[in-house]
This record gives structure tokens, C-alpha cells and sequence, in this order.
């Protein structure tokens, strides 16, 4: 079988995205999520499938990656890793709940919320961002597509404007890889 001209199209098609991301975004989130690292601020991602996957490796890279051996250190938790805590929620409220009821028991005004949702109109996150909002805290939407209701929630906008779920999940992991390089040379 030969796959060498589909494996070739989604390179370009990567490489061709990169072109429509706004770079100005970035910029603002790595300046909002120092701003939490030096005012000891708790960040908090939230995602579905594989972003909840990317919410999870944000936390990890920035808690380890960005903190060990550092006197300023990331508070940057994942709410999808709390396996027992999210299919309680998911099975006694409902699945829709799962990211809402947790902020509600830690979201501070000031603190982040790093939403991960390819479409944008992921129903849990919404509820999330909705409460964040209400409780004065930063909201940072990745998102996809043409942004959902999740662009127009967020405070800062990493949108990846294509109809690709695979591409745009491959650029939201970058934007954390990104940011992570970035930040680590920053000491």
C-alpha cells in the first residue's frame, strides 16, 4: 500500500495552518500564565478525548517541566485526571457537570482556566468557562474550527481555524510544547 501522498497532503496541510494562527494570542497567554505563576495563581485545563489528553500533558509540562528546581512555580492542575472524581460527577450529577462542579469547590478570581475543545461547543466546558467567567477568573480557549461558543467565552483566543479535528489537536499540543520551550528559556 502506498501512503506516501496522503502522508506528504497532511504535512502541508499542517504546515499551511501554522500561517493562521494568531501569534498575538499566544504572546498574551504566556503573559497571563507567568502573571499566575509569579502571583501563585492555580491554573486549571479542562478538555474531552484527546483534549482532555492535551489538558493533562499541559499540567504535567508545566507543574514538572516548567517548575522543578525553580524558586517561581506553575499551580497547573488537570481536572481530567481525577479518574474517581470525574465519573462520580459524570454518573451522580451528569457528564455535563464534570468540569463546573470541581471549579466550583477551587476557582479563585484571578485564577486561569485553560479550555481545551476542538469544535468549541463542548457542552461540560462550556458550563466550565461559564462559571469562570462569573467567578472573575482568566479563561484561555483553545479551540478549533470556526471557535464555538468557547472563542467567543475566552479572554484569550488560541483558535486553530480549520474543519480538522486531527490537525487541530496536533496544534494544541504544540502551542503547549511551544509555550513550554519559550518559558523554559525564560528562567
Amino acid at each position: 500500500m502506498d501512503y506516501i501522498e496522503e502522508i506528504e497532503n497532511y504535512w502541508k496541510l499542517l504546515s499551511e495552518t501554522f500561517k493562521s494562527i494568531d501569534n498575538w494570542e499566544i504572546e498574551k497567554a504566556l503573559n497571563c500564565l507567568t502573571k499566575a505563576r509569579d502571583e501563585k495563581r492555580f491554573i486549571y485545563s479542562i478538555g474531552n478525548g484527546g483534549s482532555a489528553a492535551t489538558a493533562s500533558h499541559f499540567a504535567g509540562d508545566f507543574t514538572k517541566g516548567l517548575s522543578l528546581g525553580r524558586e517561581k512555580k506553575f499551580r497547573f492542575i488537570s481536572l481530567t485526571d481525577n479518574a474517581p472524581t470525574v465519573l462520580s460527577l459524570a454518573n451522580d450529577v451528569s457528564y455535563d457537570s464534570i468540569f463546573v462542579e470541581q471549579l466550583k469547590n477551587f476557582l479563585e478570581p484571578g485564577d486561569i482556566v485553560v479550555a481545551i475543545s476542538g469544535s468549541g461547543n463542548s457542552t461540560n466546558i462550556i458550563q466550565a468557562v461559564e462559571f469562570a467567567n462569573k467567578k472573575g477568573a482568566t479563561v484561555i480557549g483553545l479551540t478549533g474550527f470556526d471557535g464555538g461558543k468557547l472563542m467567543q467565552l475566552s479572554d484569550i483566543k488560541l483558535q486553530v481555524p480549520l474543519n480538522n479535528m486531527q490537525i487541530v489537536e496536533d496544534i494544541h499540543m504544540i502551542f503547549n510544547h511551544m509555550m513550554m520551550f519559550i518559558l523554559y528559556s525564560k528562567k
